[in-house]
Parts: C-alpha cells; structure tokens; sequence
C-alpha cells in the first residue's frame, strides 16, 4: 500500500464505522452470561493450587508432600515433574525452568491437585520445603553492576551529536533524575486456566491475550506439536500486559491434567499474581535538556536504568514515546538495565511510554518554568516536522492541533503560572498539561468472513477482545463494507483454531485485526462483483441487496444457497515502514492540594487525541478514560513495595497496592480528532489503547506544583512528599 492508495474505507459503504454503536457483548458480560476461563467447567474438574518458594535466593535441598499427599480431597502432588516450569513466559518461548535454583520469592515448585479448591489450598501449605538461602539481589539502588545496551531490548540507543557539549554552552538547562516505582497489572479478571486432554489433544481456556504466542509456548514447554493444542479465551476481562504469552497457569494445569487424567482448574490469587506474573519494573531516569533563552532546545537526552530478573531479557523501554516527540540537534536515548533477585519484569500497560513521560514531561515543564515561557508554547517551539532521531516523515502528527483544541476547552489561558498562588478555602488550585504519544505499530493478522447462505456474515479469528470492544469494531467494519446492519453480523473471537492474529496487545489489536476484516470483505466484494459482472469500483452493498450498472439483487439470490468465504491477511506496508508512526494528544489537568494535610484531589481532567480513523468513538473514549484513570494511579497512588532483605513484594494485593478507585476518579472529559491515517494500515485506524495513559500522570504531577510550588521527581506523589512544604502544615 502506497500513501496514494485509496483505502479501503473511502469507497461508498453503509456507514457504521465512526459511530458510536453499544458492545455486542455487554448484555452478555453484565448478566453474569459471557463465561471466563475459570467458570463453566466440565463434570469432574479437579482444582490445583501452587507450590511456591518462600525464599528469595538461594536453593531447594528437599520438598516433603507427604503431609499434603495424605490430606484431605489431594489427588496429586506434582514436584519435580520435567516440563514444570517456574515462570510465565513473555511471548512464543519456551517458559523457563531453573528447577531447585531459586531465582526469586515466589518461583513455582509444583502444585497440589485436589477436587475441591479449598482441599487444594489447604493441602498446598502443608507442603514442607528446606532451603539453602544465599543473599540476594532485591534492591536495585544497590546493586553496582550496570549492564549497558543490554540484550532484549525493544528499543535501540540514540546517540546523536555532543549532548554534554551542548548542555556545558546552553543558556539553560534542566539536568534531574526521576524514578518511578515498580507497578503490577491489576486486572479485575485474575489469572487463571481450565485444561482438559483429549486423547493427545490439549485443550486449554486461559485468561490470555495472545493466543498464538501462548500456543507456541506451550508447545515448547510441554514438548508437543502446537497442532495438539487448542486455546480459548472468548472473554478475558482485563490484561494489561499481564496477560500477554502463555501463563504458567496453563502449563501447569495441563500437566495437573494429564498426570490425573481428569480437567484441571487454577487460578492465582492477588498475592500469587504479584510474583508469578510480571510487573513494570522500576525506573531511574536521568533527564537533561538544553535550550536557548528562546526556548528552542539544543539537546534532549534520557538515559534510563531499569530492573530485571537475571533469567530474562525484556528491558522496559523508557523512552520509547520520548524519542520522536521533540526537536533538538544533539540527542541521547539510552536504556541500562540492573540484575535482581526478583520476579520478572514485563510489559504492563504503555510499556515505556507511561513512564518514560513522567520523566520528560515533568522535565518539560520543569524548563518551561526556568524559561518563562508557557508549557505549551515550549512545545510549540520545539514541534519537529520530521522524527527527529531518523529523519523519517511523520504519518500523521496532529498533536499540535490537540495542544490547541485541549486548551481552549480547558480553559488553558486562565491558569495562574506562578506556582502556589490560587486558593479555594484551605485547598491550593493547581494546573498542569502534558503531551501523550504511543507509537503505532501494525502487526500481522488474519481474519476469514464468510457470506452465509441466509445472508448474514460471520467473522472469525484469533483475536482477543480484553475489554477494548473487539467485538463490537469487527461486527462494524464487517456490515460497512458488505452493506448490512451490524445486527447481521456474528463475530467468533479467542480460538487457536481460528485464523491467527497477534491478538490484544501493543495497541495493534483493533488496526490489524480490522484491516484483515477489511481485506476479507474486499474479497468478497470483489467476488460478489464478478457475479454481477462488474467492476468492484461500481458495486453497490445496501440493505441486503447488490446494485451494479441500474441492476439491484438480493445478497441472498446472488448467493444461490452457498456460502461466499474469503480470507483477508494484514500485515506492515513497505511504506509505513518509511514513516514514523505514532497516535497523539495531549493531557489538561486541575488538581487541590490541601493546605494542610497534602491530600491530593483531582478535580478535572481533559484530553484531546488522534489516532486516525475512530472506529467506535464510544469503545475509543472508555479506553482513553481508562488509561487516563490509570495515569492518575501512578501519579498518586500505586507502588509495589519489595522487602529488601527477602526479595518479597509487601503490598501484593489490592488491600494495599492502591489503585484509583471511584471517589478519586473525577468527571474527565475526552475529545477524538477523527481522520485516517492512510500510511498506517488499509483502513487508516492507529493505536488508542495506550494512549491514554501517555502523559496523563506527568499532567497531574505537573498541575501539583503548580498548586503548591512543591517539585516532586520521586514517584507517585504522596501527601508525605508534599507536607513539608506546605504552607498551613504544622
């Protein structure tokens, strides 16, 4: 595809794209009827609970179960079993397994299988482990040795121009580190899988959001051809990242499931999840920016440091969103990464981006204070017309436009600059901004649509629909093209037997997935034109009907009886690999801050995105609003705490890992710039899952200082922070 190629969109069609249409599944989800990967399962399940270390480091001298074999309702105990692995793995490879080498607190032993899930539990904590502990790793400010360029990463280093020259001949500058905390995944569905044999077949229901990934992973753990594999996931409530490849749920309740030849359940509790599923690892993120009194920077750099389990090799890519955002001659992107003793790191939510732009943005807003110029004229003045780091042309890049529209619906032009200056009673007024990006990624994907007799349309494929509308955006794109109503189409989703996608994740679901949609209605149009004798150009799809040359005939007729089926395969063009490519907005916030006792409330939140063509503005907006409330998160609240001396995370739970909850939520405001992106893909559509989060925390933690003149770079922002300079504390 070409950037003169005409969408697929752009010819005549029925008009359900871009509206606002219900979830075809949400009647389904909130009766209690959509079914999860825990429930509805067959006569005779068995439940299986984990074994896990109690240790951080060190090594395994003996496992005694014959307390926990002789316990009530236990129809196995599985130690030692050669294909147990000990963690999750990340996409399509095999999960590791270190055996009796304990990497860190909570690594998989075995697992208890019993027939009820209490039995299981209560035999699983009789199990007696002996130990040979060494001291490890589980404060990364302490450990020295620093990988650089490290394996894994998904992001390369920029190094361009003389940084350090620069920063030594500028007029100002901003030169601070930030840190952010570790952070955990936190969806409402938990982790959990139902396994079942038949025969050599392997049938698994998980809690996932890539199903060829986890196919492909367990294949390699279980040491089976992946053609004996089947996967469902129809519903998955929630994922985050958490959910991405295969989770060792999976792989252990298949092996519970062939060693007792009867269906095996597991599901990992709050506690179990923060330490057999990844979190977002820490950061350290040293920020220096130059510029002149004008305020045109000369050099940008964000050089990070990150944690990581010594067994893996994923690196959080901190400035992943900051590269392309900025101009500036001189630039230096840097990620290094730290070995400890504790669960892996992986991606969680925007990875990159919803931390990396606490540093930049923060820093941002930082100079623009040093410069005396407005945040957003900073930004203005340092808007690139090209990426800056690769020279590449933009795709689409309207995120001036979004700087624009976002203030004048806030009200930008009668915020108080001066930091700590507007009071309402005993709270101090703040406002902040901040700008959002999430670079755009189209991933190969495949979708079959086939015409059926009766003239309805069914769509299937792989894809996960996670909570995003999956199946809502398909059943759209489907009708538009084939000129149905959307209640006329049946979208099947989540079933490795269906043709494969790269399923929900990096904010690539909805665009891929669609433009194979697309290309398989294309198909059929194509097809449904031969039929009529005419050109595909010339074709009309309405009500049910084709109409060709003054000619109109019943979809059904034209059918003659059979079905119409075609298979449409979406994969990156040639020529959005020449563009840099990448969603956009931009994040206005009013917070009141206590005078006295620090507490933090966030009283409005606007922003202003674009992410090319909105399938769904309703299902687009409730994701934007998502991101935006979890941006708030780790601005205010969330913060995985590690005991240093075990390796072992001591809030693990949503008791004490706060996350914003309603009260804290308020009424937030988001506005689309709708236009197709005709780089991206065959139907013009970017990422929006992410986008969300991009910038929307750096908007709060800016809009704080400014409401009290308290600059915190140690994330989030707690009221401990703030009460020392606060002007009616005691």
């Amino acid at each position: 595809m070409s950037d003169t190629t005409p969408n697929l969109l752009d010819r005549p069609r029925a008009g359900h794209v871009g509206k606002p249409h219900d979830r075809i599944d949400g009647r389904l989800k909130v009766t209690g009827q959509a079914t999860y990967a825990y429930e509805d399962a067959p006569d005779g399940t068995l439940y299986a609970q984990m074994i896990h270390t109690t240790i951080g480091a060190g090594r395994v001298t003996s496992i005694d179960t014959a307390e926990a074999e002789a316990a009530p309702g236990v129809v196995a105990v599985i130690v030692d079993h050669p294909l147990l692995p000990t963690e999750r793995a990340d996409s399509d490879e095999e999960m590791p397994d270190e055996g009796r080498h304990v990497l860190f607190f909570g690594q998989v032993l075995g697992a208890v299988v019993a027939d009820s899930f209490e039995n299981a539990r209560a035999a699983a904590a009789l199990v007696e482990i002996a130990y040979a502990p060494t001291q490890g790793a589980h404060d990364p400010e302490t450990v020295d040795e620093i990988e650089h360029e490290p394996e894994g990463a998904l992001i390369e280093d920029v190094d361009i121009g003389d940084v350090d020259a620069a920063m030594r001949d500028a007029e100002v500058t901003v030169d601070v580190t930030y840190t952010t905390p570790f952070h955990l995944p936190a969806s409402m569905e938990p982790h959990a899988a139902l396994a079942w044999w038949d025969g050599d077949k392997l049938i698994v229901r998980g809690a996932l959001q890539t199903l060829g990934d986890a196919r492909n992973s367990l294949a390699k753990t279980l040491k089976i051809d992946k053609s004996n594999i089947r996967i469902l996931a129809p519903y998955v409530g929630g994922g985050f990242g958490g959910k991405l490849g295969a989770g060792i749920e999976c792989a252990v309740a298949a092996i519970a499931a062939k060693e007792t030849g009867k269906p095996v359940k597991l599901m990992l509790s709050r506690r179990q999840t923060a330490t057999m599923v990844h979190h977002r690892s820490d950061t350290r993120q040293h920020m220096r920016i130059a510029a002149s009194k004008d305020g045109r920077i000369t050099a940008i750099a964000q050089e990070s440091i990150v944690s990581q389990n010594k067994n893996k090799d994923m690196i959080e890519p901190v400035a992943m969103g900051s590269i392309p955002l900025y101009a500036g001659k001189n630039r230096r992107f840097t990620q290094s990464v730290v070995r400890v003793n504790l669960p892996p790191a992986g991606s969680v939510r925007a990875p990159g981006e919803a931390v990396g732009t606490f540093g930049l943005e923060v820093a941002m807003d930082e100079l623009a204070e040093k410069l005396g110029i407005d945040p957003i004229e900073l930004r203005r003045i340092n808007e690139p017309d090209r990426d800056p780091s690769d020279d590449k042309p933009f795709s689409q890049r309207r995120l001036v436009e979004c700087y624009d529209e976002g203030a004048k619906r806030f009200g930008w032009d009668k915020r108080n600059p001066t930091p700590g200056k507007t009071r309402d009673g005993d709270w101090l007024i703040g406002h902040g901004m901040a700008a959002s990006l999430r670079l755009n990624f189209t991933t190969q994907a495949s979708a079959r649509v086939t015409l059926k007799p009766d003239g309805r349309v069914l769509v299937e494929c792989d894809m996960t629909d996670i909570g995003t509308g999956t199946y809502t955006i398909l059943a759209q794109m489907a009708a538009d093209l084939l000129g149905l109503a959307v209640e006329d189409v049946t979208v099947t989703l989540g079933d490795t037997d269906l043709p494969r996608t790269s399923g929900s994740g990096g904010s690539w679901g909805a665009s891929s997935s669609s433009s194979a949609v697309a290309l398989a209605c294309d198909d059929l149009i194509q097809q449904l034109a031969r039929r009529m004798n005419a050109s595909p150009d010339e074709l009309g799809l309405v009500d049910g009907h084709v109409e060709a040359d003054g000619r109109r005939v019943a979809l059904i007729e034209l059918l003659d009886g059979k079905p119409l089926e075609a298979k449409g395969h979406a994969k990156p063009s040639d020529e959005g690999e020449k563009h840099s490519q990448a969603s956009h907005g931009a994040h206005f916030v009013e917070v009141a801050v206590n005078a006295t006792s620090g507490e933090v409330r966030v009283r409005r939140m606007l922003g202003v995105f674009e992410a090319g063509r909105i399938l769904n503005p309703k299902t687009a907006r409730s994701q934007l609003i998502g991101g935006m409330v979890w941006g708030m998160g780790y601005a205010l609240f969330e913060d995985a705490v590690v005991d240093a001396r075990t390796g072992q995370f001591v809030n693990p739970d949503l008791a004490e890992y706060h996350v914003a909850a309603h009260a804290d939520v308020p009424a937030i405001e988001v506005h689309l710039l709708d236009s197709p992106d005709k780089v991206s893909n065959e139907v013009g559509v970017k990422g929006i899952g992410e986008l969300g989060i991009s910038g929307s925390g750096a908007a709060i933690v800016n809009a704080i200082y400014n409401a009290t003149g308290i600059r915190v770079r140690d994330f989030p922002v707690t009221l401990d922070k703030l009460l020392a300079g606060l002007p009616d504390a005691t």
